[in-house]
């Protein structure tokens, strides 16, 4: 799943706080992604930076 997550448009890359998801998940939620007891994500977006230049087209 981690290789998910860094193709999601939630996906933030921060050199000092890490690599985090950036959709605020409540506690249960959040206990289900980190134990991994799902088995794909209700909030991926797939990362498209060519989306708006094709909006423009």
């Amino acid at each position: 799943m981690a290789d998910c997550c860094e193709q999601c448009a939630h996906y933030i890359v921060d050199e000092e706080f890490g690599d985090y998801c950036g959709v605020n998940l409540d506690e249960d939620e959040m206990e289900r992604f980190l134990t991994q007891s799902v088995k794909s994500c209700h909030y991926f977006q797939l990362y498209d930076e060519y989306k708006i230049v094709r909006k423009q087209n």
